[in-house]
């Protein structure tokens, strides 16, 4: 098994990467590729993937605490 990533872009989606399966409450299997995008803005006709819709709409720029290296 691939190790999954989620990144988390800016003003934008979370795009993932890696073999997941995406399921709903109901536990219903959402058809996924090896790399896809998850909406985040809460806009998209296409939840609960990315359309783009977001764009010129959401503002978020997350990032991660630094670590200090010892």
């Amino acid at each position: 098994m691939t190790k999954v990533t989620i990144k988390v872009n800016d003003n934008g989606s979370y795009r993932i990467t890696g073999d997941v399966e995406l399921i709903d409450a109901e536990g219903n299997q959402f058809e996924t590729k090896q790399t896809f995008s998850l909406c985040r803005c809460g806009m998209s006709a296409k939840a609960p993937f990315c359309d783009g819709s977001h764009k010129g709409k959401f503002d978020s720029v997350v990032r991660a605490p630094k670590t200090e290296e010892v």
